[in-house]
C-alpha cells in the first residue's frame, strides 16, 4: 500500500496562497527569460565583450561616494562688531544699487511718457490753495 505525498508534483494538493505564489515565480522568470532573449542583439550568436573604460581625469572615481550625515544648525556664534561691520558693508554696497534703480525706474517712466502722451493726464498734481 503506498501513501501519496502532498507535495509530490500535484498542485491541487497545496493550499491555494502556495500555489499562486509558485504560479508567480514561474511567470517572472518567463518574463525574465523573455526580456533577456529580446536585449540580445539580433544576429550575433555571442554576447560583445564590455568595452574598456580610460581612467578618468576624477581622482575619486574608484572610491564610493561618501555619505552625507544629516546635521542641524543650533547656534551661530558671531561676535556683534563683527556683526555689525558685516551690515554697514551691506548698507554702503546697498547705495549705488538703489541709486542705478532709481535711475532705471525714471529712465523707464520717461520712455513710458514718450510713448503714451495720455498718461501724462493721469499724473496726481499736489497743490496747495493759495493762502
Amino acid at each position: 500500500m503506498s501513501i501519496p505525498l502532498t507535495a509530490d508534483g500535484d498542485m491541487e494538493d497545496l493550499p491555494r496562497t502556495v500555489r499562486r505564489e509558485k504560479e508567480a515565480r514561474a511567470r517572472e522568470a518567463r518574463e525574465r527569460e523573455a526580456r533577456e532573449r529580446e536585449a540580445q542583439p539580433s544576429g550575433l550568436a555571442a554576447p560583445q565583450p564590455e568595452p574598456i573604460a580610460y581612467a578618468t581625469a576624477d581622482p575619486y572615481a574608484g572610491y564610493p561616494e561618501p555619505e552625507a550625515y544629516p546635521a542641524s544648525v543650533r547656534s551661530i556664534d558671531v561676535p556683534f562688531v563683527r556683526l555689525m561691520v558685516f551690515f554697514l558693508k551691506a548698507v554702503f554696497a546697498a547705495i549705488p544699487a538703489m541709486i542705478m534703480l532709481i535711475g532705471l525706474l525714471w529712465l523707464g517712466g520717461q520712455a513710458l511718457e514718450a510713448a503714451f502722451p495720455e498718461l501724462l493726464k493721469a499724473k496726481i498734481l499736489i497743490t496747495f490753495p493759495n493762502s
